[in-house]
């Protein structure tokens, strides 16, 4: 087993088959196949099911797949580290959408300028799954509100949230969560850390929705509540990127339970060298605003 039968096995994951592969990889389909079948073969178990013509990992190309990116990054972060060059190649992050819309465009713009031969992809989601997704490696890191320290995660804090109630303009006006008692819950799908934000404030006022409206998306949020259908938690800052957000009402939770920090989070001991650059702007970041911004919300 060898680097290259490595990178022709992960352009067959990446590519989706075969023919792909072999293309990205400027090679004969006859030559990416014998590849991937000498690597079968020393490692004794089948790492795709051929069906129909199509290729699908197998339960131990699956695990294989983990491994494999990790000596790929390991690999190629050796090589830079003795050229000396500047960071390179993919870096894949996620985020929760309320970060990507209001806190993330100029940090990726200054990215961008830095570091031009890194491309970078984003992902959005839950807490919990971009958590998910940076423990099982499809994520370098990720943009979560209130995650937990699980010991397999390192973080830095990078921003201060409000969360504000936001209800429909005819709605009375809302002082406790006993005002919001009959009102249908519009919200993120299960692991949204401000899901769970709302439900801890209502369940505080003893009041248990019967009603959830799971949408995953602020802009179909704030439109929803803006039309009637119940209420929402979002981030102050998002309200300011919306332009439909004008024809709702905001109203503030108590300081004890408005404050959320979003963080950054990777893998224990697993940085590549873009992502330690990345982790560097935010440490520039933090430096530079993170006093403002907390100062904002006392």
């Amino acid at each position: 087993m060898d680097f290259a039968a490595l990178q022709v096995f992960k352009a067959v994951v990446d590519e989706g088959g075969i023919s792909p592969a072999a293309r990205k990889l400027h090679r004969v389909q006859s030559n990416v196949s014998t590849r991937i079948q000498q690597l079968e073969a020393s490692l004794g178990t089948p790492l795709f099911v051929r069906e129909k013509r199509r290729l699908f990992l197998s339960p131990a190309g699956e695990l294989f797949l983990g491994y494999v990116d990790q000596l790929l990054k390991i690999s190629e972060q050796a090589r830079s580290a003795v050229r000396g060059d500047a960071p390179r190649g993919v870096l894949r992050i996620g985020t929760l959408e309320s970060t990507a819309a209001s806190r993330l465009p100029p940090l990726l713009s200054r990215y961008h300028q830095r570091y031009p031969a890194v491309r970078v992809e984003l992902a959005t989601g839950t807490t919990d799954s971009l958590v998910e997704a940076v423990l099982g490696r499809k994520l370098e890191a990720a943009f979560v509100a209130e995650c937990d320290s699980a010991a397999q995660v390192e973080s830095i804090p990078v921003f201060l949230e409000e969360l504000v109630v936001v209800a429909p303009r005819s709605h009375a006006r809302i002082r406790r969560a006993q005002d919001v008692r009959t009102d249908t819950m519009i919200a993120f799908p299960s692991g949204c850390a401000y899901r769970r934000r709302l439900q801890a404030w209502l369940a505080g006022g003893g009041i248990a929705p019967s009603r959830v409206l799971e949408l995953s998306s602020y802009h179909a949020i704030i439109a929803c509540v803006a039309s009637g259908t119940g209420i929402a938690l979002a981030p102050r800052s998002v309200l300011e990127t919306i332009r439909g957000a004008r024809d709702v009402s905001v109203y503030r939770l108590a300081t004890s339970q408005r404050k959320v920090t979003t963080s950054f989070v990777w893998r224990r001991g697993e940085a590549s060298s873009p992502l330690r650059a990345f982790r560097d702007q935010l440490a520039d970041f933090r430096k530079a605003r993170n006093f403002r911004v907390a100062a904002s919300l006392a």
